[in-house]
C-alpha cells in the first residue's frame, strides 16, 4: 500500500507529506486497515537495559516529536517506539522550508531544530496512548537556553517523562540547535552527565523503579573525541548509547540538488559513516555499555550490519520515508538470520 501512495507523496513538500504520512497512518489504525501497511510479525525478543523488546527493530526519535501516534505506529509492528526530540517550552523550530528529500540518494535533509508541542503535551499524549510496549522518549533543550544553563532544561524534561517512559534518550547531537553539539566536549560532558546520572538515581528511588537513561552521539566526531566521550560514559555507567544522529558532513552526496542547505543529512549516505562510529565505540566499550544503531537503514541488510557492528538494538527513521513499514518486518527477518540460535 505504502508503495502506491509513495508517488504522491513525493510530489509534496517534504514537510508537509511527513505531516500527511502520519495522518494516513493514524487513519489505518483507527480504521483496523493496519494489516494493509504491515505484515503481522513473529516474536524475536531481546533483553537489552532490562527491559524485554519484542524485537529489536525500533522507531527513531523525530518522526512523532509530540507523541501523537503511538498507538499507530506501535500497529506496524515496531519493538519500540522512541518519540521526541521534546525541549520543556513549545517552539516553532526554524523557518520553513527546513525538509528536501534527495530521492536519488535515498536521502534527507533536514533542519527542523526540535520543533515540538513543550514536554507537557507530549506526556499527555503518551498518558493517553493505550499502548504498552516499550516507550523511549528523545529530550532536549530550548533553542534559547544558552549551554551554561542547557543541564537544567534537560533535567526538567527528564523529571516530566520519567514515569511515563521505558527509558530516556538524551539529545546533544543534532545539528540543528546551535551550538547544542558542543555539549558533547569531554569535559563539559563529564559535568553534564554527571549531573544527570544523579538525578536519574534519585528519580529511581522517587519512583520505585530505575529507568535506563541513553545518550545520542553526532557521527562527526574524531578519534580523540570518541576516546573522550567512551571515558565519560563508562565512568558515569550510563545505561546505553545510540550512535548515531545525523551528519553535516555532505562528501556522499557532493553536487546533489539541496546538498548545501544547512541541517543534518539521513538516509543511505549516512550508513557508513554512522556504523563506522558505531563499531569504533563498541570497540571502546567492550561490551559494558550496550548500543543501538541508527542512521542509514534501508533495507534489512542494513539492519543485520548493525548488529554485527556491535549493536544490541536498531533504529530507523528514514528508512521509513523511502521504504515504508514493511521495512519493519524486513529488517526483523534479516536480524534473525544472524541471531544466535
Amino acid at each position: 500500500m505504502y508503495s502506491l501512495a509513495r508517488p504522491f507523496l513525493f510530489c509534496l513538500d517534504a514537510e508537509r507529506a511527513h505531516d500527511l504520512a502520519l495522518i494516513a497512518i493514524e487513519a489505518a489504525y483507527r480504521t483496523g486497515l493496519n494489516p494493509l501497511l504491515a505484515a503481522k510479525l513473529a516474536p524475536l525478543p531481546a533483553k537489552i537495559f532490562d527491559i524485554e523488546f519484542p524485537n529489536p527493530v525500533g522507531l527513531a526519535a523525530g518522526l512523532d516529536k509530540n507523541g501523537a501516534h503511538i498507538d499507530a505506529l506501535a500497529a506496524l509492528g515496531f519493538g519500540f517506539i522512541e518519540v521526541g526530540t521534546t525541549t520543556p517550552q513549545p517552539q516553532p523550530g526554524n523557518p520553513k522550508p527546513r525538509m528536501w528529500r534527495l530521492p536519488e540518494h535515498l536521502a534527507v535533509i533536514n533542519r527542523l531544530g526540535f520543533n515540538n508541542a513543550g514536554v507537557d503535551a507530549l506526556v499527555r499524549n503518551a498518558e493517553r496512548a493505550r499502548y504498552s510496549g516499550v516507550l523511549g522518549i528523545n529530550i532536549g533543550k530550548n533553542k534559547d537556553t544558552s549551554n551554561d544553563r542547557a543541564v537544567d532544561d534537560y533535567l526538567f524534561c527528564l523529571e516530566r517523562v520519567y514515569a511515563r517512559a521505558n527509558y530516556v534518550t538524551v539529545n546533544i547531537s543534532s545539528p540543528n540547535t546551535q551550538g547544542l553539539r558542543d555539549l558533547q566536549e569531554e569535559e563539559t560532558l563529564k559535568r553534564f552527565i554527571g549531573t544527570l546520572r544523579e538525578a536519574q538515581e534519585k528519580l529511581a528511588a522517587q519512583h520505585g523503579t530505575r529507568k535506563p537513561m541513553l545518550l545520542k552521539i553526532a557521527p562527526d566526531l574524531s578519534e580523540a573525541e570518541l576516546d573522550g566521550m567512551a571515558a565519560v560514559l563508562l565512568a558515569a555507567k550510563i545505561d546505553g548509547l545510540i550512535c548515531t544522529n545525523t551528519t553535516i558532513d555532505r562528501s556522499a552526496i557532493a553536487g546533489a540538488p539541496h546538498a548545501e542547505e544547512a541541517g543534518g543529512l539521513s538516509g543511505k549516505p549516512l550508513f557508513q559513516k554512522a556504523t563506522s562510529v558505531l563499531r569504533r565505540m563498541a570497540k571502546r566499550l567492550e561490551g559494558k555499555i550496550p548500543l543501538v544503531g541508527v542512521g542509514g537503514i534501508l533495507d534489512g541488510t542494513d539492519a543485520a550490519d548493525k548488529i554485527s557492528a556491535g549493536a544490541s538494538l536498531v533504529q530507523f527513521y528514514s528508512g521509513m520515508i523511502y521504504r515504508g513499514p514493511a521495512l519493519i518486518g524486513e529488517c526483523v527477518e534479516a536480524i534473525r538470520k544472524i541471531a544466535p540460535k
